[in-house]
């Protein structure tokens, strides 16, 4: 995969559109397009804040290269699941002082301090299965990213610890499933699909 093929990866998986990605890095949308095709790349302090806002080292957006090429869990993040997403949203705008540095498809709102994750926001009406009846009253859901989705789920599913879906994928290059632990808490585990090659 090329920087470009990355870069459109991490935007869509971020759910941004390409005129989403060039208002937070400060460049016209057809810069961000020519990165995608091929025709031009990003300037180094570009690659810099684009890193930063998909929380990727420079590696792994120039060289697809992840850090831990050992462990099968590369990032993760913790999200305050709301009811009111949009209200949630301008509540913490608000009480932060600065607007979200990502929103993604109605689905989740992200707060950054200095290129690093403080504050994810879910709407939790994108999480299937949950039980909202559930006795006690949870508002968090953990998400792992991974580098290969499918293997992890056929392990996952071999490990037979609790309701797992099936591998959902809501919009381009966003693939992801969950898997509920004892007490109803959310563990959304997203990644790439990975084509197997054949001879």
């Amino acid at each position: 995969m090329q920087i470009g093929s990355r870069i459109q990866f991490h935007r869509t998986r971020h759910g941004l559109s390409q005129e989403g990605l060039a208002g937070a890095v400060g460049v016209t949308r057809q810069s961000v397009s020519k990165w995608e095709l091929g025709q031009a790349l990003p300037d180094l302090d570009k690659v810099v804040q684009l890193c930063q806002l998909f929380n990727l080292t420079t590696d792994e957006l120039i060289l697809d290269a992840p850090q831990t090429p050992e462990g099968r869990i590369l990032r993760w993040g913790l999200y305050l699941l709301v009811k009111d997403f949009a209200a949630s949203v301008k509540f913490y705008e608000k009480l932060l002082g600065k607007r979200a540095t990502l929103l993604g498809c109605n689905r989740f709102a992200e707060f950054r301090f200095d290129g690093v994750h403080w504050l994810f926001i879910m709407n939790e009406s994108h999480l299937p299965h949950r039980d909202y009846n559930a006795p006690a009253n949870h508002n968090f859901a953990l998400n792992l990213w991974v580098k290969d989705l499918a293997q992890e789920h056929r392990r996952v599913m071999g490990l037979n610890i609790g309701p797992v879906t099936e591998i959902m994928h809501p919009h381009s290059n966003y693939y992801f499933f969950n898997v509920i632990d004892p007490d109803k808490n959310v563990v959304e585990i997203t990644g790439e699909i990975i084509e197997e090659e054949t001879p």
